[in-house]
């Protein structure tokens, strides 16, 4: 199967999907743009890639691939589906933790719930990486890394008056970016508070 990304060819609903994609506000940590999809997974394929910084310090990273197949999957329970990963940096005491993979996942589905992406079919794993350095390495000390990989359907709100064609990737591209934050460590934009949007093609090739 070749990837068509996206086209004059290309379906509207994915054209307007990757179009949401693009334009979805992110954080100003995040530094976000597009990336070649995968190959061979879906009719159809868009990608995200991006960073979050602190004080020019890169201190979590992550992907979104959007893949479509007009015809359905029944694996996905649509013809849409995302699929996120991301990484981040974390205090190596906290890789013990058993809860850890547990509130991990959870900075997934608070993120969808909270930016209003209707989904179904969530899956995924998290992820604990620990790193010991010995002999001349051993002043480095360890690192440690949570690793969240995800994927879910996106589904049409349930109050949308256009049904099915209703269906929105904004929120779902805004949750991934939440996903992002959480796991970096960054406290939540208190409700009410207005974030500026983050800068897009900061490294690379601008996406647009």
């Amino acid at each position: 199967m070749v990837v068509r990304q996206e086209s004059s060819l290309a379906p509207a609903e994915f054209r307007a999907a990757v179009a949401a994609m693009r334009a979805a506000p992110l954080r100003p940590e995040v530094f976000c743009e597009e990336m070649p999809a995968p190959q061979r997974i879906a009719p159809y394929a868009a990608a995200l890639s991006a960073d979050v910084t602190v004080d020019e310090t890169d201190v979590g990273t992550g992907r979104l691939i959007l893949l479509h197949d007009p015809d359905g999957n029944d694996a996905w329970d649509g013809t849409f589906r995302c699929v996120a990963y991301c990484r981040a940096e974390v205090e190596l005491e906290l890789v013990a933790d058993p809860m850890l993979a547990h509130v991990g996942w959870s900075w997934l589905t608070d993120a969808l719930e909270a930016h209003g992406a209707a989904h179904t079919a969530a899956s995924g794993t998290v992820t604990r990486v620990a790193t010991e350095s010995f002999g001349g390495m051993a002043e480095d000390g360890g690192t440690a890394q949570v690793e969240v990989r995800a994927s879910w359907t996106p589904i049409a709100a349930p109050d949308s008056p256009d049904g099915p064609a209703g269906l929105d990737i904004t929120p779902h591209v805004e949750a991934w970016g939440e996903l992002l934050c959480a796991a970096s460590g960054l406290e939540p934009v208190p409700e009410g508070v207005v974030v500026l949007p983050s800068r897009r093609g900061q490294r690379g090739t601008p996406g647009r």
